[in-house]
């Protein structure tokens, strides 16, 4: 009778080691309930990596759409205001004489200036002292004033010299401006007290008031003006605009004409004829405005570049932008569109759009500025392209309202990024929970394998026993 053997092979759960002796482990417990536990969890990993994914990446386009309005804004505060738009220019006609700022309300116009006199300030020369530096004068205490203000300088004899006593005056405390100095000439030393404060009336005075005469050689003032001789003499400024008279303390006058700074730097010729004025002119600072409506303009077209990426779509890679159709970046988008292209009420019917001043749509979404038509617009009505831009509903101003409520607590980003985070905490505590039913269930097969093991290995140690009984028992022979 022929045998016939079968090719089906039972699959083994033992290691090959320990399968080959009786009463060894038959199941890798360890490598099978990791099998079992990554193969229950792999599906359930896969759907929250999408999820995560999914929301890692509308959290980073929401702060790439935050950012690029926030730099956006950045660009409307220098027109959103109609101070922006009074920017005046001061232009002298002779830098010898007089130079110029002009504040932001300072009024259009020009003005014919005569300097008869700079503000000065007093420099007094004492007498000289025998020898250099070093020579002693006395002890005793000085009170130096300088207009108003006064202070003391302590004069002891361990710092009686010329030169320790002006070092003195140059540190004391409560010193409003008097600089003082040695100088040596073949005649001695001298000690020279300098003002820093122009004006009539910042004149140098001192006196001793220890009560001696141990410095009253230092001395100076009304009727006591024989120690020193007066190198400087303080003077006010005297000057006119357009024939009124003016007189300051001050080189830099601010208190001439309205919203106009005055740095007089020399004086004019005497008389009514050539070069005895010289003109101030106040105009319009207009290449600062446009300066700032450029500035306008490329802020803008930075913003497109910066969002194209997140609403378009790559028929190349055959990719979608992120917030592709989403209500977010498409609101926003037509928010600011509906800014751009509308009409303000400019008081002008010709100057009352973003087109009429030169500022047009290009094919790509992008704008471009044509200069000569806004200098055109501000030479004709400044106070209209100051509204259109600046007013309460000015492109500018309406544009930088509206970003701060998108941006701010409440506004539409601020309201996605709250969910968005919601979503990524809720992502997180779904992968906390999986661990944990992760680990209870590699618990629980780890301790149904091991007894299946337990029960494996005593059948196996007695199949190996049965075995060897039978080998021992006598072969019944059988005839052929």
């Amino acid at each position: 009778m022929a045998t016939v053997n079968s090719t089906n092979t039972p699959v083994s759960v033992a290691s090959s080691s320990s399968a080959a002796s009786a009463g060894g482990s038959v199941i890798d417990v360890s490598s099978l309930v990791s099998q079992l536990v990554s193969a229950t969890r792999a599906p359930k990993d896969a759907v929250i990596s999408k999820q995560t994914q999914a929301v890692t990446t509308q959290i980073s386009a929401l702060g790439k759409l935050k950012s690029a309005l926030s730099t956006f804004q950045d660009s409307l505060s220098a027109i959103d205001t109609p101070t922006a738009f009074n920017a005046e220019v001061a232009n002298t006609s002779n830098n010898a004489v007089f130079t110029a700022q002009a504040g932001d309300n300072a009024v259009l116009g020009s003005y014919s200036i005569s300097v008869t006199q700079l503000a000065q300030a007093q420099q007094l020369v004492s007498k000289p002292f025998t020898g250099d530096g070093s020579a002693t004068v006395g002890t005793g205490t000085l009170q130096v004033s300088l207009g108003g203000a006064s202070f003391s300088v302590n004069v002891d004899s361990t710092h009686n010299t010329v030169a320790a006593i002006a070092s003195a005056i140059n540190s004391a405390a409560g010193n409003p401006g008097v600089t003082a100095t040695v100088i040596t000439g073949t005649d001695g030393a001298h000690l020279v007290l300098s003002s820093s404060q122009t004006g009539a009336t910042n004149t140098i005075s001192v006196t001793e008031t220890d009560g001696g005469t141990g410095l009253a050689a230092l001395t100076y003032g009304t009727g006591n003006t024989t120690n020193y001789t007066e190198n400087s003499q303080a003077k006010d400024a005297l000057f006119s605009v357009s024939g009124i008279p003016h007189t300051s303390s001050s080189n830099t006058v601010t208190d001439a004409i309205s919203g106009v700074t005055l740095t007089l730097t020399g004086t004019t010729a005497p008389g009514t004829g050539p070069g005895s004025s010289a003109l101030l002119s106040i105009a319009s600072d207009t290449s600062t405005i446009t300066k700032n409506i450029q500035g306008f303009v490329d802020g803008y077209n930075a913003l497109v570049k910066a969002l194209q990426p997140l609403g378009n779509y790559d028929q190349t890679t055959n990719t979608a932008g992120p917030m592709l159709g989403d209500p977010v970046l498409t609101g926003i988008q037509n928010e600011i569109r509906q800014a751009l292209h509308g009409v303000v009420n400019t008081g002008s019917s010709i100057y009352n759009s973003l087109a009429s001043v030169g500022i047009t749509t290009q094919s790509d979404g992008s704008l471009k500025l044509d200069a000569f038509k806004l200098q055109t617009a501000l030479a004709t009505a400044p106070t209209a392209v100051s509204s259109l831009f600046s007013s309460a509903n000015g492109v500018a101003a309406t544009l930088n309202t509206r970003i701060t409520n998108e941006l701010g607590s409440g506004g539409v980003i601020d309201t996605r990024s709250k969910t968005l985070v919601r979503q990524e905490n809720a992502l997180t505590d779904q992968t906390n929970q999986l661990n944990d039913q992760m680990t209870q269930l590699s618990a629980s097969l780890t301790q149904q394998y091991a007894q299946l093991n337990t029960l494996l290995s005593s059948l196996q140690t007695t199949s190996a026993y049965l075995t060897q009984q039978f080998a021992a028992l006598p072969q019944v022979q059988q005839k052929g």
